[in-house]
């Protein structure tokens, strides 16, 4: 069995590499279909850099739209556009050492003047869709939503807790040894 069939097998789905169009169909698939497998939370492991805004909004509307609650953890870094799948969750933390990041997305548009047009008004409107998608997670204004795209602002985990991108960060399992052994010391020794 895969690492990654023993991760679906504990209702989690991991979010490891470009959050392209071919990542987002895997990521919205495997959501649905854990959706339809139980009810308990699913847990949307994040580790990402770029993507697609259309990408993005897929695997968004499908967290929406499943019968369960999602849990994302931002475990290394969320950029560019899997902020918004971040956002979006029902329960979302970071990692103490991770980062989350703006970043506009990156498109590179060929063809007839009338199609590339046509593509960047598209574009144009899926980043606004976004932007009002994280704005409404978040509690930020639309406006601040678009400038940190602008100005590409990274947040560490505390920055992200203030903007409301996150609602907590994430507290290292070892602590919780403690609570299962309350008379164990802790030695002092380095």
């Amino acid at each position: 069995m895969t690492a990654i069939e023993q991760l679906f097998g504990r209702r989690t789905v991991l979010v490891a590499s470009t959050l392209d169009d071919e990542t987002a169909s895997r990521v919205a698939a495997e959501l649905m279909t854990l959706d339809a497998l139980g009810d308990d939370p699913i847990d949307l492991w994040i580790n990402c850099s770029g993507g697609t805004i259309e990408g993005a909004l897929a695997v968004m509307d499908v967290v929406d739209l499943v019968g369960v609650a999602v849990h994302a953890t931002c475990l290394g870094r969320a950029d560019g556009p899997a902020v918004g799948v971040l956002a979006v969750a029902h329960q979302r933390a970071a990692a103490p050492h991770s980062r989350v990041r703006f970043d506009s997305p990156s498109s590179s548009l060929a063809g007839r003047v009338s199609d590339v047009v046509r593509a960047a008004e598209e574009l144009a409107r899926a980043t606004r869709d976004f932007c009002a998608r994280v704005a409404q997670a978040s509690g930020q204004s639309h406006e601040w939503v678009e400038d940190a795209v602008r100005a590409h602002r990274t947040f560490e985990p505390v920055e992200a807790l203030r903007a409301g991108l996150i609602d907590e960060i994430a507290a290292p399992r070892a602590a919780s040894v403690s609570t299962l052994f309350p008379n164990r010391r802790r030695s002092s020794g380095v």
